[in-house]
């Protein structure tokens, strides 16, 4: 489903993605892990369309995804439909006045008519048991909230990937199992799941093979994610563990 050849990025002549090669099939659920400023979170803009390779080459179901191409409308909305990214901080994602029109956006830009949308809003706010969150403001919402809508927003269009950047970042614990149930759900359901995470001890439940990167930029291990957990020293070389968890773990 995913093909990336030899992939390189930068921001302004820094490296954030330095020869980047790696392939995902369909219903893989695959963890993203290593230290912060990595290429994490760029290679997940890169997968969605936001940001093109500098050189080497993306695919998306054979289809090469370069900047010309995002140009064309009809083909960005084509693979916007297809990959869905939750954003790491979900202010970022949310702009409407309720609830109900931040989901209804993604079914309006696809051209839906309004029973559709609202069939498919209805889904969606059921579906993360939200419904009482219709008529809500989205930022008088908790951050485990506006979680939930976010992530309600990117299935509302259906999407065949889902694209989570550190899906955890500032949620409780009750919070994070629930998003744990439900990732996990949506991969039984055939979705292909890409997330980013530092959270070691729930990334061996969201996920079945990791990519590690390290502060070269570059991917420096691709593996079973239990595999990955078990090398503490390939962990302990990137800087994800440090002594104390490695005697935690012993114990």
């Amino acid at each position: 489903m995913i093909e990336i050849k030899n992939v390189c990025y930068s921001y302004s002549g820094l490296t954030a993605l330095n020869n980047i090669n790696l392939y995902i099939e369909k219903g893989e659920a695959i963890a993203l892990m290593g230290p912060n400023g990595s290429g994490k979170s760029t290679l997940l803009k890169l997968i969605n369309g936001i940001i093109s390779p500098d050189c080497g080459i993306y695919k998306f179901n054979n289809e090469e995804v370069t900047h010309k191409r995002l140009q064309d409308v009809k083909f960005a909305k084509c693979l916007h439909q297809k990959i869905g990214f939750v954003f790491q901080n979900s202010d970022t994602q949310l702009f409407c006045a309720d609830v109900y029109d931040e989901i209804a956006f993604g079914p309006r830009q696809m051209g839906m008519n309004e029973i559709d949308v609202d069939k498919r809003v209805n889904e969606c706010l059921s579906l993360l048991d939200i419904e009482d969150f219709r008529h809500r403001v989205p930022y008088h919402l908790s951050g485990g909230e506006k979680r939930k809508v976010s992530i309600a927003c990117v299935l509302s269009i259906n999407p065949d990937v889902l694209v989570l950047d550190e899906p955890m970042n500032g949620l409780d614990p009750r919070t994070q199992r629930w998003l744990v149930e439900f990732l996990v759900e949506l991969n039984k359901a055939g979705k292909t799941l890409i997330t980013s995470t530092h959270n070691l001890e729930l990334v061996l439940e969201i996920s079945n093979r990791a990519i590690l990167f390290d502060e070269n930029h570059t991917i420096a291990a691709d593996m079973p994610t239990g595999k990955l957990l078990d090398d503490i020293g390939l962990l302990k070389k990137v800087n994800l563990v440090d002594e104390y968890y490695h005697s935690c773990q012993a114990q």
